[in-house]
């Protein structure tokens, strides 16, 4: 199995990420550089890497499937990707950029399971478009942009839901 890890996507998860997390954070007030370039940093690693290569995963997976259920094997897959863990990880990588350790804990499981619940119908319809109309080269740009702006959904859920 090649995995890829292509300067654009190191690129797009760059400026995509950081940018959806600084809107959060001057929303909350809560902005700092540290967090910004931490950010930057996750954005240009760990989801450049992951991302792109779980969608070339679910493009080998679904290929031989029917057309109705290679698009809900696709939307499903993407959906299992950003699950409460995810969101979890990345509030609490939120938490150690801004040395926010009294909020490590399994309060952030909760969060992430809030979270992903009230917002499984728009993940739904984004994960679908995302999945069955845009090209695989393209799915991480459209992606990250759907992640940034739940970025900022995923920060207010620590004022939302509590934290």
């Amino acid at each position: 199995m090649r995995f890829r890890y292509h300067a654009s996507d190191i690129l797009r998860g760059l400026i995509i990420y950081s940018a959806g997390d600084t809107a959060a954070s001057l929303i909350l007030s809560e902005f700092s550089p540290v967090r910004l370039l931490g950010m930057m940093i996750i954005g240009a690693t760990v989801y450049a890497f992951e991302i792109p290569n779980w969608f070339a995963w679910i493009d080998r997976r679904t290929s031989s499937m029917s057309q109705l259920k290679g698009s809900l094997a696709r939307t499903g897959l993407a959906l299992l990707y950003f699950n409460p863990f995810w969101i979890a990880r990345h509030l609490l990588f939120i938490a150690l950029l801004t040395e926010n350790y009294s909020a490590i804990g399994w309060g952030l499981l909760r969060l992430g399971l809030l979270s992903f619940t009230v917002n499984i119908p728009i993940a739904f319809i984004a994960n679908f478009l995302i999945q069955n109309r845009m090209p695989l080269r393209w799915r991480f740009f459209a992606s990250a942009t759907f992640s940034s702006l739940m970025a900022v959904y995923y920060a207010l859920s620590r004022t939302i839901f509590g934290s």
